[in-house]
Order: C-alpha cells, then structure tokens, then sequence
C-alpha cells in the first residue's frame, strides 16, 4: 500500500533541491543513493558530455522477480527543473502543495520522480512479483529534451515505458504528439543612409515583414502549427537594417504536413528575399519525432487497464507540445506520456494535490501488477 505520508515527505525533500537544467548534480546523487538502498543496479551515463552539462541521465535496473517472464518496462522523469527555483520553501495546506510563492515548486518534474520511488518501495515491500523494471531519470528535458536525446539507449533492455511528465488528471494517457522542426533563417539586405540614400538600402526587416505576413502561421489544421517566435536586428534608428535574424518552428501530427509546412516557410523566406534583391539563409532542424501510438499498443493497454482496475477513467489523448516521450518512440521504444495531476507548471502559483501524488503512486503499481 502506498504510504502517503512517507511519499509526501520526500516529494518535499526533492523540491527543495536546486536542480536547473545542466545543473542536476546534486539532485542526482541524491537519487542514486535511493534507487540503490531499493535494490537497483545504478549507472550514469555520457550524455553530459554531449550536451555540456555537469550530470548525465541516470538508468537503473530492478531484476525481475524469480520465474516471472513479463517484459521489461521503464518509468521515466527528468531531475531538471525551470527558474525561478532556488531556495524552494513548499507549503501543504488543505491537501494541496505549493510554493511559497516566489519560486516554482518543481512537481514538473519531481512528482513524477517521487511517485516512480514510492511505487519501487512497495513492489519491493509488498513482495508483488514484476518484470525486469528500469528507470530513466534525465537531465535537461526543460531546454530541448537534451538529455532524452543524449540517452545510451543500448543500456535498455525494455521496449515499452511510460513518462511521468503529463498535466491532466491520473487517467490521462498521452498517445498521440507532434514532431517539431525549428526553422532559423538570416535576411541578408543591403545597409544604407536612411536620410541620405535611401533607395539604395534593401531593408533587411522590410524583407521578413513581408515574407511573415505571406506565411500560414498558427493554427495551420487541426494537426500542424507554425510560430515565428524571434526577430532580431538592426542597429540605428538611421540605417537601413542590412541583417535579420528570424527564429521560429512548425509541429504536426503527421510528418508529411509538418514537412510540407517546414518547406513553405523556408521557400517563402527564400522567395521573398529574392524578390527584393536580398539573401535568405534559411536552416532547418528536426528536433523530435511524432507520437503515434494505437490503442492496439502494449504500453497503452497496460496503462488502461491499470487504470480500469483502479476505478479512475482512462483518457487516451493528443497533446501539442514535447516531451521525453517524444524522443523515446523516436527511437522505437513505445513510450506513453501519463497525466499526474501537475497544474500551473512553470509558474509561481504551480501546485499538486497529495492526492494525485499517491494516486499517481498507486497507478504505477497497478501497471507494473498488469503488465504482461
């Protein structure tokens, strides 16, 4: 049974910890000492090496039970969090949990963490046999999922796992998410008095105003968006602007809309700098790939079914925004993305309800029971 007292303690325990992003270290050999004291094989990988940060991701192994032959599973969170997040003073009352209200209180993503502990203890106190168990806990998810991206990945032996990173009630099962390109292009004009000689200037922000307002932006259908998000340049109020530098992405659902959508940006970019006699250098980078699981899906069977069995609602839903999910089927390990209760994320005014901690808890014991 979960120990709400015991789990509510330590989830206070891990927000109080300063973890930013590339700056998990401390949060990090906190965790190894737990995940081994609960009898898990612990190991840091390189990622930090590659993304310049001072901690990797860590991976841990639970052996499964004698004579149990279900499949491997993983349970993942990331150990970063966003600013403000130093000196975290958390406050329970009535049942729900915040900051005191100058900082974040960094359930996004330590509740996820706290949960996937609390359900480890009672496996492992309950004696409930289980599959071989492995746990992934990144770093830097909050600044492009860096540490996903940067995971060794020949160190899993599981191909199906579930992420504790979704907002929403428990219940809530992430299925279905976009890929992201990021799009940054330089508008190269020509600079020039802009007293004296105007017309012989090619205003390098007259070009991007133009190409933006001939772009589809925003809501392109109900699977793909578009954002210019950044616009810099210029250097004087009296010169003809010679450089932009445009920033901006597209998502989709399906990966032939979002390069469709990738490509009309760039070549309008490139067109209308044409047009006006200046350069556009336009770079495009995948960043993640799309979300597309079934309901046919393992991992997704497991997670409704558990929660079937706990009398909580199963909702299987799409999201428009990232996560570690997304990096983990892009390397073909079916991962869904679970809703535990989060509200107000990266805000002052973030909180979580004890109640969605241990139901949370009590989630990931179920589906480690149903697996199969």
């Amino acid at each position: 049974m979960v120990n709400k007292e015991r789990l509510v303690d330590e989830f206070l325990e891990l927000v109080r910890i300063y973890s930013p992003s590339r700056q998990e270290r401390d949060i990090a050999d906190l965790l190894k000492a737990k995940l081994t004291g609960l009898g898990l094989e612990v190991c840091e990988d390189k990622a930090r090496v590659a993304i310049g940060s001072g901690t990797g991701n860590l991976i841990a192994r639970l052996q499964a039970t004698a004579g149990q032959e279900k499949p491997a599973i993983f349970f993942s969170a990331h150990m970063d969090t966003v600013e403000p997040g130093r000196d975290v003073e958390p406050v329970l009352a009535e049942g729900i949990i915040s900051s005191k209200g100058e900082t974040v209180l960094g359930g996004d993503d330590k509740a996820g963490i706290a949960a996937i502990l609390e359900a480890l203890r009672v496996i492992g106190k309950e004696g409930i046999p289980h599959g071989e168990i492995e746990v992934v806990f990144t770093v830097c998810e909050e600044v492009g999922l860096l540490g996903a991206a940067n995971l060794d990945y020949g160190r899993l032996n599981s191909r199906m796992g579930f992420i504790l990173d979704a907002a929403g009630p428990i219940g809530t099962i992430i299925v279905k998410g976009p890929a992201q390109v990021r799009i940054e292009a330089s508008i190269i004009g020509k600079a020039a008095h802009a007293g004296v000689c105007p017309e012989e200037g090619i205003s390098a922000i007259q070009v991007a105003s133009k190409a933006i307002s001939r772009m589809k932006l925003g809501r392109i259908d109900g699977e793909t968006t578009a954002n210019i998000g950044i616009i810099e340049g210029g250097k004087a109020i009296n010169i003809i602007p010679e450089l932009v530098n445009l920033k901006g992405e597209a998502r989709s659902l399906k990966p032939a809309k979002l390069e469709a959508q990738a490509r009309h940006m760039q070549e309008t970019l490139e067109g209308v700098a044409a047009e006006a006699g200046a350069k556009a250098k336009v770079i495009t980078e995948h960043l993640y790939a799309h979300i597309d699981l079934t309901s046919e899906s393992p991992a997704v069977q497991a997670a409704v079914r558990a929660a079937e069995n706990l009398g909580i609602k199963a909702k299987l839903e799409a999201t428009g925004g990232g996560s570690d999910a997304n990096i983990f089927n892009g390397k073909g390990l079916a991962a869904v993305n679970l809703g535990i209760g989060m509200n107000q994320v990266h805000t002052t005014q973030e909180t979580i309800a004890v109640e969605d901690l241990v139901n949370t808890a009590r989630y990931l014991v179920e589906i480690i029971k149903v697996v199969e």
